[in-house]
């Protein structure tokens, strides 16, 4: 096993190493520029289209509106609580730095993946609308490139095991036995019913819990945030002062922070950003495409907002309350410092963030059976949906009661190989997302076509 874990560490070093970082940032960057910062300038009108998307216009399968939190429902989860913490503790106050600079390129890719999506989404043999980056490889670049398609597909199925379950249980049990005593065993059975009730169901269902659920956690969650910070007002100007410092200076050590260096800050910030906002791993484009939508455009300025809600609001508060409140000199690392920081300003903040984590998490493990079902009917077809879901379905119990030590580090490294194959993609098809996106504004938001087109 020691072996294993030495060749997967090699790898991750690799896949995590200063390429991939490159390769995220610049493809966002490229991206965004080519866009002429649209996603930036657009935030508004993205929130507006969002508020008139609570009810589907188009075909698909679930509202604009419900694929967004359906998006939100997998990447608000663990990465916002103990990613960020692990971010600061690793890299220093300065990695929330790079976590923003992450958040602000990955809007504009993002936002490309979704209209990607849409444009070229097939429907299934059940009649349901599916796509993702397998299907915008497929459809967009041609047969040449069908074995990219397929290697994101391979990658997604067996990564959404690690990240979007077994991590995302075995978190909920550790939570839950260290604040409220509650056996592992116990929390991996009720997670296996509740998600059972849930994903069974389809998109439709996930799609209508995660419209209830994912609002009321994250506001829930945000107001929690926002009281630890205006107790600790008065650190405020000095937790941005240390955040924009140590991004481009070591971190010295302090308390039981061992220090880091300026590449750690920007290596944890941009690596812990992803993890947590998801923007150019392609998941969720797979969701977004499920959208009854006017068109690829329209579908493409909600999905950006996943990626200012999930890093620039939710992790941003995170970040800044373990800053703030000193936690960072702990000694703490993950989840632990995210409780401590919020234990030290509110009673019971500790148990607070233990139901947060266990919520997120578990919305995060219906998205992310979506993710990966659909990456299995892409390789195997429809005819595998069924002993995928029940396979996802027992796999939480094992995520929840084992050492996921290695889970983890595995996780971690499918997840960047998700990336290489959907980046190449968008930067490739992204003549055709600035030719979309030219049309959209040119003609006031009224030149859309409904994307998709029936499965050959």
């Amino acid at each position: 096993m020691e072996a294993l874990n030495s060749i997967v560490g090699a790898i991750n070093g690799v896949v995590w190493g200063p390429l991939m970082l490159v390769l995220i940032l610049g493809v966002g960057f490229f991206l965004q520029v080519g866009l002429k910062f649209m996603p930036i300038l657009r935030i508004g009108t993205g929130f507006s289209l969002l508020f008139k998307g609570r009810e589907g216009q188009g075909d698909g399968q679930i509202s604009p509106f419900n694929a967004l939190m359906t998006s939100l429902s997998a990447t608000i989860g663990t990465g916002n609580i103990a990613g960020v913490a692990t971010a600061v503790f690793l890299g220093g106050p300065g990695a929330l730095f790079w976590m923003w600079m992450t958040a602000l390129v990955g809007m504009a890719t993002k936002y490309a993946e979704a209209v990607c999506a849409v444009k070229y989404r097939e429907k299934d043999e059940l009649g349901n609308f599916v796509g993702g980056p397998m299907y915008y490889i497929k459809n967009g670049l041609g047969a040449k490139w069908a074995w990219l398609g397929v290697a994101f597909a391979l990658f997604g199925a067996i990564a959404a095991f690690g990240i979007g379950n077994g991590v995302q249980a075995n978190g909920v049990a550790q939570v839950l036995e260290s604040n409220f005593g509650v056996n592992t065993s116990v929390t991996g059975v009720v997670l296996m019913v509740l998600t059972a009730a849930v994903i069974l169901g389809g998109i439709t269902r996930i799609g209508a819990v995660a419209g209830k659920l994912v609002p009321a956690m994250a506001i829930a969650y945000i107001i929690a945030g926002l009281l630890v910070l205006i107790i600790n007002i008065g650190e405020i100007g000095n937790a941005l002062s240390l955040v924009f410092t140590y991004a481009f200076t070591p971190s010295a050590a302090e308390g039981g922070f061992a220090g880091a260096a300026v590449w750690a800050a920007i290596r944890f910030g941009v690596a812990r950003g992803v993890f947590s906002n998801e923007a150019g791993l392609g998941s969720a484009p797979i969701a977004h495409a499920a959208a009854e939508t006017k068109g690829p455009v329209n579908q493409g300025l909600i999905a950006m907002l996943g990626t200012f809600i999930d890093t620039i609001i939710v992790c941003s508060i995170t970040g800044l309350a373990i800053i703030s409140t000193g936690a960072w000199t702990s000694g703490e690392s993950g989840a632990a410092l995210t409780s401590l920081a919020f234990a030290t300003s509110l009673p019971g903040g500790g148990h607070l963030i233990a139901i947060a984590l266990s919520i997120f998490a578990f919305t995060t493990i219906l998205g992310w059976s979506f993710y990966g079902e659909k990456c299995v009917e892409f390789l195997l077809g429809v005819k595998s949906l069924l002993p995928y879901r029940i396979l996802w379905i027992v796999a939480i119990y094992f995520g929840a009661t084992a050492d996921l030590g290695f889970v983890w580090l595995l996780a971690d490294t499918l997840n960047a190989m998700m990336a290489i194959p959907n980046l190449i993609a968008l930067a490739l098809l992204s003549p055709i997302v600035f030719k979309l996106t030219k049309e959209f504004f040119a003609s006031g938001g009224k030149s859309e076509e409904p994307g998709g087109s029936p499965a050959e």
